[in-house]
């Protein structure tokens, strides 16, 4: 199953948040309570893995950030 474009694209701007801040997936997983290959699976193409709203925000705490900062500013 192909993701979305607006699913790839959320996926990536956690992917980039998690890097600019210098943690490893394993850590995010573990700063979510989630198992260690939480975040691996959403981040490799080859699953149908997504985020949904509650992870989201949950990202956003650990993350420092606004659940808006992983969305585009226009429709995909």
């Amino acid at each position: 199953m192909e993701l979305a474009p607006i699913e790839q694209y959320v996926i990536d701007a956690v992917r980039e948040r998690r890097k600019l801040l210098g943690i490893s997936q394993e850590k995010l997983a573990h700063l979510l309570g989630y198992s260690e290959g939480f975040i691996a699976n959403i981040e490799t193409s080859k699953r149908s893995s997504k985020y949904n709203l509650r992870h989201l925000n949950e990202l956003a705490k650990v993350l420092k950030c606004s659940p808006k900062d992983f969305f585009p500013n226009v429709p995909l």
